[in-house]
This record gives structure tokens, sequence and C-alpha cells, in this order.
């Protein structure tokens, strides 16, 4: 099993713990990982964009002209796509963009990223992770005592005074265990988790 440090937020290093190979030590699984970040962008999708088709706009039920004679071009409806006013072409109509992805594949593919913020050495464990109350300033400061910027910070349970201080903070997202994807821990840089969160996430994938 890898050791990773562990630190309190006022990045002075208290201990060492232990990460389960079964869900931090796994073959990371590129592919899996790039699937589950398709389905991922797809599920944000609304698919609720909508144009019209000739079908749809109005008017146009008259030829505008007849057919030969005119030294027009043939024209069968003023609102055809070539026309001011006419159908769009291939209109967008709304639709589901969901990507299907499977309950093992979405397992493998947040085994793989973790894995993969492990060798890298941009994972950050803390002992807990607690403000007194809601604080941009000191949430941030715990940032700079880890030497984090762009960071997922993944914590047991909710906490409203940790994840309320974070919100201003460009560049840091909040989470807790039961809603972390495979997207966030690899969209940011670091990944710093409380040692409760470690827990219960090789509680539930190991």
């Amino acid at each position: 099993m890898a050791k990773v440090s562990l630190y309190n937020t006022e990045g002075s290093q208290v201990g060492e713990i232990e990460l389960n190979d079964a869900v931090f030590g796994v073959e990371v699984n590129e592919n899996i990982m790039h699937k589950a970040v398709v389905a991922h962008l797809a599920a944000m999708r609304q698919g609720t964009q909508s144009a019209k088709t000739r079908s749809d706009v109005s008017g146009g039920g008259k030829k505008p002209w007849r057919q030969k004679g005119t030294g027009h071009a043939r024209q069968g409806s003023i609102r055809a796509p070539q026309w001011k006013g006419g159908g769009i072409v291939f209109a967008p109509k709304p639709r589901d963009y969901d990507v299907k992805i499977n309950k093992k594949e979405k397992q493998l593919a947040l085994k793989s990223a973790l894995t993969s913020k492990v060798n890298e050495g941009k994972i950050v464990v803390l002992d807990s992770f607690e403000l007194d109350e809601i604080k941009t300033k000191k949430f941030a400061q715990v940032m700079k005592n880890l030497n984090v910027s762009k960071a997922f910070v993944v914590l047991g349970e909710k906490n409203e005074n940790v994840e309320k201080s974070a919100a201003n903070i460009q560049g840091i997202k909040t989470s807790t265990t039961n809603t972390i994807s495979t997207y966030d821990i690899l969209k940011y840089d670091s990944l710093v988790l409380t040692q409760d969160a470690v827990n219960r996430i090789t509680e539930v994938y190991a």
C-alpha cells in the first residue's frame, strides 16, 4: 500500500496514512477515464436548443411565381432556407445528450483518476478540516499552508463553514465523498482529501 503524508491545516506533517491499493493503486485506464469525462460533460448539456425548419416557419404556402417563363429560378416556397425569413437547414431540436456508462466503468474511472493523482504526487491528505466560521480568508490561508492553488477539496461529510468559505475562491471546488466525479478529480491540479474522506472512499470502492 502507498503511504502519503498526513497534514494539518497549518501545513505541518503530523504523520502518514496508508492508501488502499484497491482504490488508490489500480492500473490506470485512460480510455475509461476519457469515457467518464465525456459522459459527465454530455450530462451537463441542457439539450434545449431549438430552431425552426421550413416546415415550422409561418407562411409560404403558395408558390411565389409560376414554374417557367418568368426568368427567375424556380421556387416552391418563400419559406425555403435560401429565402430571408425561411427555415434553417438541419435545425437543431431538443435532444438528450446523455452518454451511457455502466456502474463498473464509472467506478474504475474514479479509481484510475485517484491513482493517477497519487502517482503524480498531487494528493494531499488532511487529518481534519474544520473552520469555526465562514471566512474566505481562513480557507485561502489553509490552501496557502498546503501549497496548493487549483484544488479539488473532498470532505467526508457536509461542512457548511468550509464549503461556503471556499465558494468565492477561483480555482477551488469542494465536494463530499458521495458526489465526487472523475471529471473533477482530473480537472484540478491537486486533490485535497480529509482523512475521513479517504476512509469513506475506501469503504465504498475497495
